[in-house]
């Protein structure tokens, strides 16, 4: 086949393809447009923009997210007003964002003007916030304050959640409008678009279902993806904050202590050194020199400490002692009802172990932290180099 040849078949293929991925148009009243045979300027890509998507589609991307039977089921509680919508009218308000409503009212002023997903953004970002700092407060009980910030927005944060917006396909379903920005507002991109769909399908599901059900929607989609905790864990001087944490716990102060070397006296030497306090080992370390395998081994008896894991059978949500049923369901629960027992009662929460305030350092670097043992000074202790106070003392034969 000739290389012509191979170009042309490309292009079929190319709109074969683009003909069974375009949306349909026979939702719509009437096509082409009115205002396509006007004498006014017609824009397509405007006017494509302005149309909502087909019930279809709705109803696919409902099931492809597993809401099928939540939203779009006959059988979901009605609503607390009896002019709101529901079904697909549900979702294409969670598909709206505020931006379009201005490039709505200009093109059609006599039209009412859609519904959009403000409020239910608002709502879904304290719930999808609420489920992530508690699952990773329980989880990780000794994370740092500001580690854990940085983790609640990996895991629901604007990227994350416009992220999996694109995965369920929300892309050809979102009614929006590109805005500049303001002296009061920042612009509108499609990134800020699209985070605010898995919010506004949060707050959807609280609303119309219950806060479990919108709790395993957000574990399913959300913190069940892999996040790498150890790299936002950073520290200027990991000796040194090892040293005060140890000292916290009320341990033996931590020593270092030659594991394995190789090379000393070539070009590439490998150095492995071992902290321990008392017989406990609490991390290695490796490096081309003492000095940076005693850092590395500090750093990662540090990440052993702030990454230890709750366990999953012994993880237990302040989220569970919530009632399942609905507030108007309340009055019809028996007064004589223990707690935890029978739908609409609370579960039973057990607090796990908090973790140990984490260590902070002043302006001074002084921290306050008594160190039992002999001051050590600048120079070299049994081959490491020390650097000031508060430093990890060298154990056994390094030289």
């Amino acid at each position: 086949m000739s290389l012509t040849h191979k170009r042309l078949a490309s292009t079929a293929a190319k709109l074969k393809l683009a003909k069974k991925t375009a949306i349909s148009t026979s939702h719509l009243k009437a096509f082409p447009p009115p205002e396509a045979s006007s004498s006014q300027f017609f824009n397509p890509k405007t006017w494509a923009t302005l149309q909502p998507p087909p019930p279809s589609s709705l109803s696919a991307f409902a099931h492809r997210i597993g809401l099928g039977q939540v939203i779009l089921s006959p059988s979901s509680p009605p609503s607390a007003s009896a002019s709101a919508p529901t079904g697909t009218a549900l979702l294409q308000q969670a598909l709206t964002h505020p931006s379009f409503v201005p490039l709505f009212q200009k093109h059609y002023p006599n039209e009412p003007l859609p519904l959009t997903n403000a409020n239910l953004n608002t709502v879904g970002n304290g719930l999808m916030g609420l489920f992530a700092a508690e699952w990773l407060n329980a989880a990780y009980p000794h994370l740092p304050t500001r580690v854990l910030k940085a983790a609640v927005s990996a895991y629901v944060g604007p990227v994350s959640c416009a992220n999996v917006a694109k995965e369920w396909g929300v892309v050809p379903l979102l009614r929006w409008n590109r805005t500049p920005s303001t002296p009061l507002r920042p612009a509108v991109l499609h990134t800020d678009a699209l985070s605010s769909v898995p919010r506004a399908l949060t707050a959807l599901i609280y609303t119309h279902r219950s806060l479990p059900t919108a709790r395993k929607f957000v574990h399913n989609f959300f913190l069940s993806r892999d996040v790498d905790l150890r790299g936002m864990i950073k520290f200027r001087d990991p000796k040194k904050a090892l040293s005060e944490t140890v000292a916290r716990f009320g341990r033996e102060r931590p020593v270092s202590r030659l594991l394995r070397e190789t090379g000393r006296f070539s070009n590439s030497p490998i150095f492995v050194v071992g902290i321990y306090s008392g017989s406990d080992l609490l991390g290695e370390g490796f490096g081309s020199s003492l000095k940076m395998a005693e850092f590395r081994a500090a750093e990662d008896s540090l990440h052993r400490l702030y990454l230890t894991r709750t366990p999953s059978h012994l993880l237990s949500l302040p989220t569970t002692t919530f009632s399942t049923s609905r507030p108007s369901m309340l009055d019809a629960i028996p007064a004589s009802q223990s707690v935890g027992q029978g739908e609409g009662g609370e579960g039973v929460y057990v607090p796990g172990e908090l973790g140990v305030t984490e260590v902070l350092y002043g302006s001074s670097e002084r921290s306050g932290v008594k160190v039992v043992g002999r001051p050590v000074g600048r120079g070299f202790v049994d081959g490491v180099e020390e650097s000031g106070e508060g430093e990890l003392e060298v154990e056994g034969s390094l030289s």
